[in-house]
């Protein structure tokens, strides 16, 4: 017995020890890897313009671009824009994925509602974001119930979609082995359907919140007086690319922040998961 044991928790050992991958990365020289690229082109840019090689009028060097930057923040209108870009984003978002979700779960859960609801929903995704505009404007008017909208819609429709794909594509074997333990119908989604929907579930948030930055821009355009979009506008009309590339730029930071405490938050729903993420 120990002769046949002592192989097997070899083999373990062993699978246990790739599964932490082959070179694996320190914490902090996974950041430096990431902003080695954008840090990187930055420099490049930035030795470009001083060295003669480019104008930088209408893309100005990073320096610049950090200079306005830091004077917008100093004189608050940076936090200000920003804010109300977040709050945005984070109602629409909120409201755009609990609809989805619901929808999501009713179409991929009965045939009847699938039919009823998929034709439509699929033929209003394909409708382009900005000609929702003039009808939201029209409905809401141009304060924030317009803007909220326009987010809900380019939020939901990821959602929707990775909510019923992921409950249609489940295993049917799965629900077999549910059915033949005799589990109810409220067990078997929370036991079976859950656990194999959550990883795209979790996936299409992600997108949708992705959407939702774009989505925010355009909703920014409608008349608003604060944030990042109207940034944007401002330093469009008045010639000013240091002041749109340090809105895009903010954009960026948000954005990824937003995406890193999502992913954050739901990671301990999917820890059960054994896959190869380490080793990629």
């Amino acid at each position: 017995m120990a002769e046949i044991a002592a192989p097997a928790q070899a083999q373990g050992e062993r699978r246990a020890g790739s599964s932490s991958g082959a070179f694996p990365i320190a914490p902090g020289v996974k950041w430096a890897l990431g902003l080695f690229l954008p840090l990187g082109l930055a420099l490049g840019w930035e030795l470009a313009v001083r060295a003669g090689l480019a104008e930088g009028r209408l893309m100005p060097p990073p320096s610049r671009i950090a200079e306005t930057l830091y004077a917008l923040a100093r004189s608050g209108e940076l936090w200000t824009h920003a804010w109300a870009t977040l709050w945005r984003v984070a109602v629409g978002f909120a409201i755009g994925a609990a609809s989805g979700i619901l929808l999501g779960a009713l179409s991929g859960t009965s045939e009847a509602a699938r039919r009823l609801l998929d034709p439509t929903l699929q033929a209003l995704r394909a409708i382009p974001s900005i000609a929702w505009v003039p009808l939201f404007i029209l409905w809401f008017g141009i304060f924030e119930a317009s803007k909220v909208a326009l987010i809900a819609v380019g939020t939901f429709f990821p959602v929707y979609l990775g909510v019923a794909g992921a409950i249609l594509s489940v295993d049917r074997k799965l629900v077999e082995v549910g059915r033949i333990f005799r589990l109810s119908r409220l067990d078997l989604a929370r036991r079976i359907l859950l656990p194999a929907v959550l990883p795209e579930l979790l996936v299409s948030l992600r997108s949708g919140l992705g959407l939702g930055f774009m989505f925010v821009v355009a909703a920014e355009f409608m008349g608003a007086s604060e944030g990042l979009g109207y940034l944007l506008v401002d330093g469009q009309q008045l010639g000013k690319p240091d002041q749109i590339l340090a809105a895009i730029i903010a954009f960026a930071v948000m954005g990824k922040a937003a995406d890193s405490l999502l992913v954050a938050a739901t990671r301990p729903l999917v820890r059960w998961q054994d896959v190869a993420r380490e080793r990629l």
